[in-house]
């Protein structure tokens, strides 16, 4: 019963915004701006509070590694549910994160509003390669533009067994090679475990939701750079995962 409690609760904190948001969506870019700030911003802080207050979920992030960030970086990240979105936002706050995401999400009412509003990639499924690429090129320029910090999931989806997936190189490289800045790599955990609301129900007590920076790499200078970035992303990513679940 008590996770039913927690999960009404979290409900009930974005409803109003969800529905302030939807109302000023539509005719005026201030106001949607203002609750698509508020959403991510002071609702990821209460959400936290509330999983920690009701059900013993930690938020463990790794405040010592973002004393040293540069001023604007690309994020790489594993991924496993889209509550990673809130995470994120409650991790670099203020640092404008600007997320890489397929445009299904634009389905969904508050979701796709708020990241239309925000200026984040919305990656077309149709249209093929060339349509995603030229979207990334596109959110590149607007991130340089407005001094945000991008992050991009390479394994492209989110992974329902929390078990790291194949990183793909096209997105990442597309995107750095348009932004050339320094790259950050993250580690999260414990999101797959609250992706659906079965899982919410079963897995709503004394869990942790963790991130962490693992190193910060230069922008780099080559395709070579790139590749070898992703690659030990990769390594340095199912390292932690594996220290995290020893």
């Amino acid at each position: 019963m008590l996770s039913i409690f927690t999960i009404i609760l979290l409900i009930s904190l974005v409803v109003f915004p969800a529905l302030m948001l939807c109302f000023s969506y539509p005719i005026s870019h201030k106001l949607s701006m203002f609750w698509s700030n508020y959403i991510p911003g002071y609702c990821a802080r209460v959400f936290f509070a509330i999983l920690k207050f009701y059900r013993g979920v930690d938020y463990i992030a790794d405040e010592e590694g973002k004393k040293n960030l540069p001023e604007q970086f690309l994020v790489i990240s594993n991924h496993q549910s889209l509550l990673d979105i809130i995470l994120f936002f409650r991790y670099f706050g203020g640092k404008k994160p600007r997320f890489v995401a397929k445009d299904a999400l634009g389905k969904v009412p508050m979701v796709g509003k708020m990241l239309r509003t925000q200026g984040h990639c919305m990656i077309p499924r149709k249209g093929g390669a060339s349509v995603a690429m030229h979207s990334l090129e596109k959110f590149g320029q607007r991130v340089l533009a407005n001094k945000q910090n991008p992050i991009i999931f390479p394994e492209g989806t989110r992974s329902k067994t929390g078990e790291l997936g194949q990183f793909y190189s096209a997105g990442f490289r597309r995107l750095e090679e348009t932004v050339k800045l320094p790259v950050v790599v993250c580690a999260l955990e414990g999101g797959w475990k609250l992706s659906n609301l079965g899982q919410l129900l079963k897995n709503l007590k004394r869990g942790a939701y963790k991130v962490k920076i693992l190193k910060v790499y230069d922008a780099p200078e080559s395709k070579e750079d790139e590749k070898k970035i992703l690659e030990e992303s990769k390594v340095l990513i199912q390292e932690q995962l594996n220290v995290w679940r020893a």
